[in-house]
């Protein structure tokens, strides 16, 4: 199937990604809303703390990119799980 092209609305080049510039740089004169961040959890489930763990463990979930904390976390949790089951 041959892709359609949008005339009004092309593909961008390399080259207009390079000469690309924030819309508020571009329009100075208007005004756009400033990003927000996520906010409070409503109900909070999980806490903020500070551990030391070995440099490869770091590296090898930070390999697999964006989310590397919550897959951690999901191994920790099946290690728990696991224990848990032992003790039984």
């Amino acid at each position: 199937m041959k892709k359609r092209t949008d005339i009004e609305n092309p593909e961008w080049t390399k080259a207009m990604l390079r000469r690309a510039r924030p819309a508020a740089k571009a329009f100075p004169n208007l005004r756009f809303p400033k990003p927000r961040g996520r906010g409070p959890q409503k109900t909070p489930v999980k806490v903020q703390t500070t551990i030391r763990l070995d440099r490869d463990v770091i590296e090898y979930f930070r390999r697999q990119g964006r989310g590397w904390q919550t897959r951690l976390n999901t191994a920790l949790r099946g290690v728990v799980s696991r224990k848990r089951k032992a003790q039984g």
